[in-house]
């Protein structure tokens, strides 16, 4: 099967132009040693019904939530979308990778960013919300960044160990080589991070709590923000479950100043662990820190209603060296995706998915502790939490992936070594009572 659609022709029509006799000719500037002498081992290609059946193949290899039962979320969560959701992003209208660089024109994309940006902050109580990044994992190391640009006599960020692992890696990475610093609290015996020593940590431009946290409890993120507005430094919060605030206080009504967070519990399937859609938001204060677009409503010379590009950092598409954030695109269909659920759902609706959310969960944790699981934590949760597992259920729980297509749970020990036998557990809407029933069943 041919992938390039140059015809032997078509290539020395062009190489005649270049002044070049042959393609190899047009690597002559590359030094004879940085080039390979053996050639590169490439099978030959495949017919359009091979290569269907390869990926088949491949495919067949993954396991999806469809048909098991997943008992696992840490950032990722197995959730009910609407059947209109995937026929309208579907649409030719909105399934694009085009990024309107003449915003004006492009009407349409303008207002759905802006509806994303307006259902957002409502969600997360704050003033304003820019058009989506990648993850929240880039969006927590932008909110950090901005927070350590902020404070010129500081060099550290003090990050809750129980935001998201693979998180605070992005954080490293993203802060590290501009000779900033991650100082990460410890937990309490509780499983919530403890507040106590932010009281003698000096040299911080910013505190970072997650908020449920990755053990799924809830922090008291009241606490944090007065400890934070003591030391006149920058208040941020993250979550990976976007659902749970449509049962729990959002963090502006704790007054946070920054808030990044995970969407991809809003219409987004899991697809084995991405894309995501980063969400991020901030007070007015930080209007002209964030990164990224803000996009307005106005109206015309004729008075007629229109969408245009109010903010965007011009260094982020020309001088890129001095831009704050070199992430100037964003998730445009995840975030036109996630507007779309929002408006499907409505306020009753999340209200309702999250309130099912937490009683299955609690429902889940009851009966295993019935089943000889122990609770870890005395601590309220949303739709995940931590219990210290009988010493046979590991074996029982790889039994259970190839014999009864269930996963029940993920170890902590990798990201925690102290909690060994340790397991994070999470229930969702999708999740029924006879599939928490027939998962005690086993486990016992």
């Amino acid at each position: 099967m041919r992938y390039l659609p140059h015809t032997k022709e078509d290539i020395e029509s062009m190489l005649k132009v270049a002044g070049h006799s042959s393609l190899d000719s047009l690597f002559d500037c590359i030094p004879d040693d940085l080039k390979t002498k053996e050639g590169i081992d490439i099978q030959e290609g495949l017919s359009e019904w091979e290569l269907n059946a390869h990926m088949e193949d491949l495919a067949s290899a993954n396991i999806a939530c469809k048909e098991y039962k997943c008992f696992i979320g840490a950032g990722s969560y197995d959730h009910y979308i609407p059947a209109i959701i995937p026929y309208l992003i579907s649409r030719s209208e909105f399934m694009t990778a085009y990024t309107p660089y003449q915003p004006e024109v492009s009407q349409g994309t303008l207002q759905g960013i802006y509806e994303f940006q307006t259902m957002v902050t409502q969600l997360l109580g704050m003033d304003i919300a820019t058009a989506s990044h990648y993850d929240c994992g880039t969006a927590l190391a932008e909110a950090a960044l901005i927070a350590l640009r902020k404070d010129r006599k500081a060099n550290k960020i003090a990050v809750s160990s129980l935001t998201h692992p693979s998180h605070r890696q992005i954080m490293k990475t993203y802060i590290s080589p501009a000779g900033y610093e991650i100082v990460e609290i410890p937990y309490t015996k509780n499983g919530l991070t403890d507040i106590s020593v932010l009281e003698n940590m000096a040299g911080i431009a910013g505190i970072a709590i997650q908020s449920p946290n990755f053990f799924g409890n809830i922090e008291d993120l009241k606490a944090f923000k007065a400890v934070a507005e003591s030391k006149r430094i920058l208040f941020i919060t993250s979550f990976t479950e976007a659902l749970a605030y449509g049962l729990l206080k959002n963090p502006g009504s704790f007054g946070a100043d920054i808030v990044a967070g995970e969407g991809q519990s809003l219409g987004i399937a899991k697809s084995f662990g991405g894309p995501g859609l980063g969400l991020l938001a901030g007070t007015h204060k930080q209007m002209r820190n964030l990164p990224g677009r803000l996009i307005g409503k106005t109206k015309d010379a004729n008075g007629d209603q229109g969408f245009v590009l109010t903010l965007a950092t011009r260094e982020q598409h020309i001088r890129r060296e001095k831009a704050s954030s070199n992430i100037c695109s964003n998730n445009g269909l995840n975030a036109m995706t996630a507007a779309m659920y929002l408006a499907t759902v409505g306020k009753i609706g999340i209200r309702e998915i999250a309130l099912q959310n937490h009683d299955k969960a609690e429902y889940l944790k009851a009966n295993l502790e019935k089943a000889g699981f122990e609770p870890v934590f005395d601590t309220p949760f949303f739709n995940e939490f931590v219990m210290k597992a009988p010493l046979d259920f590991e074996q029982k729980r790889a039994d259970l992936i190839h014999r009864k297509c269930i996963f029940a749970g993920m170890h902590l020990e990798p990201f925690y070594p102290e909690l060994k036998h340790h397991y994070l557990f999470c229930a969702t809407e999708t999740i029924s009572k006879s599939d928490i029933d027939q998962l005690v069943k086993e486990v016992q």
